[in-house]
């Protein structure tokens, strides 16, 4: 299939572009030192794809977007805003990324790592948001762990 093409499919239909995308930008902040958690819902109902934590307590929200179907189609992304300190798009290197906003975040990822090609502006949150948000963060990653260490716990 041609890239043009492939870029214009739905995003349901490349979930392996999502997968290696995700996995690599996950990667590219553990190495800068963020913890993060995928798929972490927030008092909107909204969905960030990776939250991450720096070790001062910065919460990033890093939209995975496997192409520009995937991009065009999703409106929610700025809804995201209210929850992070900062917001990045993680995009594939085939990815027009100059069609993302300029004042947001970009990753470029593949399945093995990625970059940061343009820092995040930041709006830092506000103290209650933070702490409340820090410990959704932080049970999430908990409970997800207990899951692994008992994948089936008695009630």
């Amino acid at each position: 299939m041609p890239l043009a093409d492939s870029l214009l499919e739905p995003a349901s239909a490349r979930p392996d572009i999502t997968r290696a995308v995700c996995r690599g930008a996950a990667r590219h902040l553990r190495e800068r030192g963020y913890a993060i958690v995928k798929e972490m819902t927030f008092g909107n109902g909204r969905r960030g794809d990776i939250v991450a934590l720096s070790p001062a307590g910065e919460l990033l929200v890093v939209e995975v977007k496997s192409g520009l179907a995937d991009y065009r189609i999703d409106g929610k992304w700025p809804d995201y805003r209210d929850y992070c300190d900062a917001f990045l798009f993680a995009v594939g290197p085939d990815f027009p990324h100059e069609i993302l906003p300029g004042d947001v975040g970009l990753i470029i990822a593949d399945a093995y790592g990625g970059a940061l090609i343009r820092e995040a502006p930041r709006h830092p949150l506000a103290p209650a948001r933070r702490k409340a948000l820090t410990i959704a963060f932080g049970r999430l990653a908990a409970a997800r762990l207990a899951l692994i260490e008992d994948p089936a716990p008695r009630d």
